[in-house]
């Protein structure tokens, strides 16, 4: 065993699935002192704290997998944070037309931040998540995409840091995702056959995000008119917060054919319906608070491939500053549904070269 790792300490992000678990046992295996960390984002007797990976089983999971494992486990409770950096901005975005990106903004200013925080201050070395992503440390840290394509969450951590980067260990980077299943199984731990977990850790009991912060903020429902690209009332909704740019289920419009929302107008409250769905394709996308992963900035313009959402596939293009300091993007070929408020990632090749917030498109 490794003489310097046994005398490091690294402390784990464990949300209670499956990912973190296996992040902390590969640690373990290493001869890491390994110490669990759970983040409290909603209090434990709130009833309405259905969501999995932020209530109850997760610490109780968590728990379960150090005792297994051996090692510490912390809870830290960051509910005021949560609800001041992610929460609020996030209704904020809804309540505007916007669709944000909560994951990203609580890997930032929480996950990475807090736990970070507390490491340091107990004398840890490391932080480690189950994300599958890969990190080069360095003067010039760099992140890539993990080797398993599927489960890539490199996007969500795009506004990471170098001191961010330089302190944190991917543990899954290499894996599959059966890999890390069999791990875990293998390791005797009792979350080995959870399943996924949602992806946002605030929600309702039918999993309405958007609902959950009108709710949880006592905001109002604001009524607007449903109406086609020529500005013909086809219906009426109860909150522009239940839209996004191509959305085409749960609109309540029977038009005879598809149907996607391509634009919201917050100053009208009017959610646009289109059957066309050429009216969702752009070719240019601009991006504000831009920030460099690792705080290393590339060369621009740069011809590179920008990724427009999570699940989207990353499309080349040309990436450029403009004047006013906002990221341009000039796709090759037009993206389809651009929302404003989500996150534009750049990468070169596999490497994540940073982003920022979508504004436009054109």
């Amino acid at each position: 065993m490794n003489e310097t790792k046994q005398k490091e300490t690294v402390f784990v992000a464990m949300s209670g699935g499956v990912d973190s678990s296996v992040a902390a046992g590969l640690l373990v295996r290493q001869g890491y002192n390994v110490v669990g960390v759970t983040l409290i984002f909603r209090p434990c007797d709130d009833n309405d704290n259905v969501s999995w990976c932020c209530g109850r089983g997760a610490q109780e999971n968590a728990r379960a997998v150090c005792q297994t494992l051996g090692i510490r486990h912390y809870a830290i409770d960051c509910a005021k944070e949560f609800e001041a950096a992610v929460l609020r901005p996030a209704w904020d975005s809804y309540r505007t037309g916007r669709t944000p990106s909560p994951c990203i903004l609580c890997n930032a200013d929480i996950k990475f931040k807090i736990i970070m925080e507390r490491a340091k201050a107990l004398g840890a070395t490391k932080l480690a998540t189950g994300h599958y992503a890969i990190v080069e440390h360095g003067e010039r840290p760099t992140l890539r995409r993990g080797d398993y394509a599927p489960k890539d969450q490199t996007y969500f951590l795009f506004s990471l840091n170098r001191d961010q980067l330089n302190f944190t260990l991917f543990p899954l980077g290499k894996l599959k995702k059966s890999e890390v299943r069999e791990l875990a199984r293998e390791m005797g731990f009792v979350n080995a056959e959870r399943k996924e977990s949602q992806d946002a850790c605030f929600v309702t009991a039918d999993g309405n995000f958007q609902e959950a912060l009108r709710q949880r903020f006592d905001a109002p429902l604001t009524e607007g008119q449903i109406v086609d690209p020529d500005g013909n009332v086809l219906g009426n909704h109860s909150g522009i917060h239940n839209y996004t740019i191509g959305q085409r289920k749960g609109l309540n419009i029977a038009l005879g054919k598809r149907a996607f929302v391509s634009k919201i107008d917050a100053a009208t409250q009017r959610v646009v319906l289109t059957t066309n769905e050429s009216d969702l394709l752009t070719a240019t996308v601009v991006a504000s608070g831009v920030q460099w992963t690792g705080d290393v900035a590339p060369q621009l313009p740069l011809c590179c491939d920008a990724q427009i959402r999570y699940r989207s596939k990353p499309a080349a293009g040309t990436a450029s500053i403009r004047e006013d300091g906002k990221l341009l993007v000039v796709f090759n070929e037009p993206q389809k549904a651009v929302a404003p408020g989500q996150a534009l990632v750049l990468y070169n090749g596999n490497q994540v070269l940073g982003g920022g917030w979508i504004e436009s498109s054109h």
